[in-house]
């Protein structure tokens, strides 16, 4: 690996390792190192050279591997080993689609299950993401995890045992890697914020059928503006790639 677990575990905040005597300690830590991008998309994971960083036996980490590739976040290569996903144009567009559906369908059911005091928490997280927006200079919104903490919320809300453990597992933190690891060109973080204050107002209204209708409207444009995002990036390193060869055949002749 590129860089010593161990001292991204001594100095990278956010992605701390808080029990590695367990599985499901080492699958928070690497849920965390992947989605904020200390294991970059496509670079492989040395299960042997982990396990002696992490100071854990490899049964544990096995599981916690496992438990990665079941949620899309690590792939298994011929030849290779264990690697990073890298999300594809097809694959986006699929869990985008996905997310339309299932949280159209989470914010249906959470109109008529949500507390006024969930209604309250969220109206003041949406307060600070304002303040971010009107402080920050060139402020994108909160991609890694306000943005997530909304939806989460809502989904939560829906108390849908079955949407919660589809929503809030994979396709969470494919989201949240995707975006942590893109760039942040095109953002729109006003009309963001604005969709998300209409959802909630619809939320507050308990009107069922204008809520589903603004989140599927909502995760829509997300997921173009996520397209149009990778095929600039795709582009861009297709662009570098050339002028490498280039380069390289210029040194050759």
């Amino acid at each position: 690996m590129r860089r010593s677990v161990n001292k991204m575990c001594r100095h990278d905040e956010g992605c701390r390792l808080k029990d590695v005597t367990k599985s499901e300690g080492i699958t928070e830590w690497l849920i965390e190192a992947i989605v904020l991008g200390k294991f970059a998309s496509g670079m492989k994971i040395s299960e042997p050279e982990l396990s002696r960083e992490l100071g854990v036996s490899r049964g544990p980490l096995r599981e916690a591997m496992m438990r990665l590739e079941s949620m899309g976040l690590v792939e298994r290569v011929p030849h290779v080993g264990a690697r990073v996903v890298t999300i594809s144009a097809a694959q986006l567009a699929e869990i985008y689609a996905v997310r339309e559906a299932l949280e159209g369908m989470a914010i249906r059911q959470a109109c008529a299950n949500i507390t006024q005091t969930e209604i309250e928490s969220l109206r003041q997280l949406l307060k600070r993401h304002q303040q971010h927006i009107d402080h920050v200079d060139g402020a994108t919104y909160f991609h890694q995890q306000g943005d997530f903490d909304f939806h989460y919320l809502i989904i939560q809300a829906s108390r849908n045992k079955k949407l919660i453990s589809l929503l809030c597992d994979e396709l969470y933190h494919l989201v949240r890697m995707y975006r942590t690891q893109s760039t942040r060109t095109e953002s729109r973080p006003e009309n963001a914020l604005n969709e998300h204050v209409q959802l909630l107002n619809a939320l507050e209204e308990r009107d069922a059928e204008l809520a589903e209708m603004l989140m599927r409207r909502h995760i829509r444009r997300s997921g173009l503006l996520a397209a149009k995002r990778l095929e600039a990036e795709h582009a861009n390193r297709r662009f570098k790639e050339s002028v490498v060869n280039h380069s390289t055949k210029g040194k050759a002749s």
